[in-house]
């Protein structure tokens, strides 16, 4: 997305008022284009694709502090160093001859979104389903990560900072928009959401992903707003048995 650089120029317009005006050209830049997605009218291309969204919790209390503007260019500079390297981390298989060894892939898309990060993996390029798992059990160990890895160093430097790395996970088959430089689907509502789900730090939709035989995982029945009142999806067990009674109710079983 694109940022106008627009030049206002007050010009009179009786009685001693006057208002904002832009030259015509200036004027004219404010359309569809800015929002950087090329062809709009381009003939959309599926991907079948794994969605994992990031959220740090607690962020608009920290963007409210006193002089935000001092510190919040610091930490997100930290934090998404942290954040890509730490991904690149869990999926580097080993290195030899120059060439890099991968577990399954890297996603082939991410875009900041103000406190979240989305990030997207291509699927068939994921090792099958086992390959999926895989995927989802690097994605919550770098959620834990965070409070042991990059929390610690950011509070030298910045006050109140987020305490709680938060994902929510999904699968589902996307589309591109214009030259596909960004994508829609129903995926990626659903990880949004999970990512809020309750007081927990990481949610999985089962929607195409089996999680059964990992002990730490235990499947509920939810409600996600804008999506449906019976999803099924995977939370961790522990963080389950440790929320509120009012909390717990709003999950059923499956």
């Amino acid at each position: 997305m694109a940022k106008l650089d627009l030049q206002y120029k007050r010009v009179p317009i009786g009685g001693g008022l006057s208002q904002n005006s832009l030259s015509v050209e200036d004027f004219q830049k404010f359309n569809a284009s800015i929002l950087g997605l090329g062809d709009i009218e381009r003939k959309g291309t599926y991907c079948q694709t794994l969605v994992a969204f990031f959220d740090l919790e607690g962020f608009t209390n920290f963007a409210n502090q006193v002089d935000a503007h001092l510190v919040i260019p610091d930490f997100l500079a930290r934090y998404l160093s942290w954040l890509f390297s730490a991904i690149a981390d869990e999926f580097k298989e080993g290195e030899k001859s120059g060439r890099v060894r991968i577990w399954g892939s890297l996603p082939f898309f991410a875009k900041f979104l103000g406190d979240g990060v989305l990030f997207l993996w291509n699927t068939d390029l994921s090792g099958g389903e086992s390959g999926i798992r895989n995927i989802v059990r690097e994605l919550h160990k770098i959620t834990g990560r965070y409070s042991k890895e990059c929390l610690p160093d950011v509070r030298k430097h910045v006050s109140k900072p987020s305490s709680r790395l938060r994902c929510g996970v999904a699968r589902g088959q996307i589309v591109a928009v214009g030259n596909g430089h960004d994508f829609v689907g129903p995926s990626l509502n659903i990880a949004s959401r999970l990512q809020k789900l309750s007081s927990l730090s990481f949610a999985v939709s089962r929607r195409g992903i089996d999680l059964s035989k990992i002990k730490r995982f235990v499947l509920k029945r939810v409600e996600l707003q804008g999506i449906g009142d019976q999803e099924l999806v995977y939370v961790l067990k522990s963080e389950f048995n440790k929320l509120p009674l009012k909390e717990r109710k709003l999950f059923k079983e499956p």
